[in-house]
């Protein structure tokens, strides 16, 4: 038997009578993706921002205000882009809608006594009609408080009162009767604003929050749009990619303190003695870890498949994620074993270098609940790649393009990993 293969089964023997690292490696990362999934389905949308996208195709000052009021509102998370982006960005699931300020939003805005309300265009996934409701809502308040400004400032009604006569008076085709009723009440609310100029804000915002008959201050247009469905099919297509991340790590942390005993305990030393070469050695132990890696994902896989209805929507490119995961992590473990010239040493070490690639890499929270500089950091971990190559086998529905920078990079980090390990891996025995 090729002498690569012989330590790898030799490894496979020795983990498979190992109770506490078959548990570790197979049983625990289930147990976690089953329980993070029940976590996770039970639970509503959390809170947190609405992240929607904003087109001003008015280009106004007033349009450019309330795009401002939206940026700062705490509800939602703002990104300006155009129609286009917006469009692609909401039907590919990336934004929960996209808001369109027309044009004619800020002309109409000027005048909130006579004329139509400025309109605003409002696309969401017909599927998530609760978020669309509320973006709604929204909208709505943050249009008030636009208003609520307007009715705190006398000049600016006076001068809006003064436009909405103007236009009664060159209205050929009214009614003499009504145009005097207008003009009279027109004239009596001048006479009332220039009497109580000092109106504080405080006062015109309960007036106006206590309604205004059938006044709105927006008029939202709702836009059909085609999604594309790139939305997890249920919690457990979220935490079975995490439950194999941790599975990986707890691979890659025990294949490493394992090579490190072998090395103090003179095993390695004793091999050499045979004709094997270091590089055969060390390779065997590499393919054992890496057989093993992708053993435990094909099977949480195949478990959540049968069980929890996880249907991964492309075989293949959950095997090339697979694959991928298993080369990083092989390459890992060979790049922890040099980091303690101890077993204690090394897995102290190990595994606080792996819980913090996990915690930055997703595999404790999901990456799109994590604040947005945890989200940039997380590209310095494989875990979040590796996740997020899962994840694009899973419910994604990544082509093999989008696939090949996370599989690219977990691919690299293998190989670059695995032979700075191997150069400076000490075959020294220690007492």
């Amino acid at each position: 038997m090729n002498p690569i293969l012989a330590l790898a089964a030799k490894d496979l023997r020795i983990l498979m009578r190992d109770k506490t690292g078959f548990f570790f490696s197979l049983i625990w990362p289930l147990l976690l993706a089953v329980l993070f999934g029940t976590i996770f389905g039970g639970g509503g949308d959390g809170g947190g921002t609405i992240p929607i996208i904003v087109v001003d195709e008015d280009g106004t000052d007033a349009s450019r205000a309330f795009l401002a009021r939206l940026e700062a509102a705490p509800e939602l998370e703002v990104t300006a882009g155009t129609r286009t982006e917006a469009v692609d960005e909401v039907r590919r699931g990336k934004k929960s809608a996209f808001v369109v300020i027309k044009r004619g939003f800020g002309e109409a805005g000027e005048n909130p006594f006579w004329g139509e309300p400025p309109t605003v265009e409002l696309g969401a996934d017909p599927a998530r009609g609760a978020e669309a409701g509320m973006i709604e809502g929204i909208l709505m308040k943050y249009a008030s408080e636009r208003l609520k400004d307007f009715f705190a400032n006398t000049t600016l009604q006076q001068e809006s009162i003064a436009e909405a006569k103007r236009a009664v008076r060159e209205a050929d085709d009214m009614d003499p009767g009504l145009r005097s009723r207008f003009e009279g009440f027109f004239g009596a609310l001048d006479d009332l604003l220039r009497e109580t100029d000092n109106l504080q804000e405080a006062d015109t915002a309960n007036a106006f929050g206590n309604g205004l008959g059938g006044f709105t201050p927006l008029e939202v247009e709702q836009a059909e749009i085609i999604v594309e469905r790139r939305w997890p099919t249920n919690a457990y297509a979220i935490s079975f990619p995490q439950g194999i991340a941790w599975g990986l790590i707890g691979v890659a942390a025990g294949f490493g303190i394992s090579l490190v005993s072998e090395r103090t305990r003179g095993t390695l030393m004793r091999l050499q003695t045979a004709p094997i070469s270091r590089t055969a050695i060390l390779a065997g132990k590499a393919l054992a870890c890496f057989t093993t890696t992708v053993t435990l994902s094909f099977v949480l896989l195949i478990v959540g498949r049968l069980i929890f209805g996880l249907r991964p929507s492309s075989v293949g490119m959950a095997a090339f994620a697979v694959v991928s995961s298993a080369v990083a992590f092989a390459g890992i473990m060979m790049l922890l074993s040099v980091l303690g010239k101890t077993e204690q040493a090394a897995g102290g070490i190990g595994w606080a270098v792996l819980i913090m690639l996990s915690m930055f890499g997703g595999g404790m929270i999901p990456l799109f609940v994590l604040p947005g500089w945890m989200r940039t950091v997380s590209h310095v971990s494989p875990v979040k790649w590796s996740i997020l190559a899962l994840e694009g086998a899973v419910w994604r529905q990544f082509s093999f393009m989008e696939m090949l920078l996370p599989c690219g990079i977990l691919i690299a980090v293998g190989v670059v990993c695995f032979a700075i390990g191997a150069r400076a891996f000490d075959w020294v025995q220690r007492s």
